[in-house]
């Protein structure tokens, strides 16, 4: 019994150190990875490609210069492009808006841990705008005379572009889906200035878009306001997040969250009509958790 309690002892022991080898061994190969691979981020469109190129390579940058490791950005051509890039691990980390947040942390395990400030708070609207030249001045009146409206929505996976004016627009009894709805057509544009621009120049008759990028555009000039009007706007949703990877580490999420929340440069900062950065979690997505499985999407 006592030679068999010392072989006990002795290969509880090696567990242990084997163990303890193998812990060792995973952070040295996390430790090489930073030191060897850049760290990679994608973004979303949240406006045609190509308005933000200055603003993100300052933003990598910056966070190459705080996490001491070179950081590559790039912008994805449309939102589910992002998740898939997450979900496939060709990404540590993205820049999602809300929707594709919530899809990517059903299907990868995505974390939220950053999110953009307006105006101080991490808070926007969906708003649906229309030109100055029509009478409607309410949706009610809008939808009034639907049947011979042309409505635009942005990129289908979009929250505030698609999602929340979608699921409004049903509660209203007049949209299904593109093809069963009861407007003279419905089309989805891509991107939030797309939308914009749809409205402004008549192309459409009203659209659905995010408030944030809405004042963005105004106050940038890339829109007139003289041609445009709100004529709806949605309950607060919380801000597009920045999420990384589930394996991510807690010193780089520190790291990152250190980085963003220190971001005071202006060109980074109006890219995303913010003005400034602040920690989140993936508890604060819980309502677009609860619209998304509402519409049935977290199950595709």
């Amino acid at each position: 019994m006592k030679k068999l309690g010392i072989l006990l002892i002795v290969l509880l022991v090696s567990i242990l150190a084997a163990c303890g080898s193998n812990e060792q061994e995973n952070n040295q190969a996390i430790d090489d990875k930073k030191d060897s691979e850049p760290f990679t981020i994608g973004v979303i469109p949240v406006q045609t490609e190509g308005e933000i190129d200055e603003a993100m390579t300052k933003l990598q940058d910056e966070l190459s210069s705080k996490l001491d490791r070179d950081v590559e950005i790039t912008t994805f051509p449309d939102y589910n492009g992002v998740v898939e890039a997450m979900n496939y691990n060709q990404i540590d980390m993205a820049y999602f808006g809300p929707l594709t947040y919530v899809i990517a942390h059903e299907k990868s395990g995505a974390k939220a841990i950053v999110t953009q400030l307006i105006d101080g708070e991490p808070f926007y609207h969906s708003y649906i705008i229309t030109n100055t030249e029509n009478k409607w001045d309410t949706l009610e009146a809008f939808l009034a005379e639907s049947e011979s409206k042309r409505f635009a929505f942005g990129d289908p996976n979009s929250t505030s572009g698609s999602l929340i004016p979608s699921i409004e627009l049903q509660d209203r009894g007049v949209f299904e889906d593109q093809e069963k709805n009861s407007f003279k057509s419905v089309k989805y544009t891509g991107s939030h200035d797309a939308t914009a621009l749809s409205v402004q120049n008549n192309q459409v008759d009203a659209g659905a878009i995010d408030s944030a990028i809405y004042n963005q555009l105004l106050e940038s000039g890339k829109i007139d306001g003289d041609k445009l009007k709100v004529i709806w706007e949605s309950d607060k949703l919380f801000q597009y997040p920045w999420a990384v990877a589930k394996e991510t580490d807690e010193e780089t999420i520190d790291q990152l969250q250190d980085a963003f929340l220190s971001i005071e440069d202006e060109t980074i900062l109006n890219a995303f009509g913010a003005s400034g950065f602040t920690k989140a979690s993936n508890d604060d997505y819980e309502s677009i958790r609860q619209a998304a499985e509402k519409q049935g999407l977290l199950n595709q």
